[in-house]
């Protein structure tokens, strides 16, 4: 399945800050279908819409 990434965030974060889940959460709040993942290889969160092309490089 193919993903469009919307936004990156380092997985570092301060102690209780989730960057990625709010963003998503907002992105939700706006009618968008939004998942957060795992990006291992670059240690990094990313919030992405499931079932489209890929166009941001990530």
């Amino acid at each position: 399945m193919n993903k469009t990434v919307l936004e990156q965030f380092p997985a570092g974060g301060p102690r209780g800050s989730w960057p990625a889940e709010e963003f998503a959460a907002a992105r939700r709040g706006e009618g968008l279908s939004v998942e957060v993942v795992m990006d291992l290889e670059k240690d990094a969160f990313l919030v992405v819409v499931p079932g489209q092309i890929a166009d941001r490089g990530y």
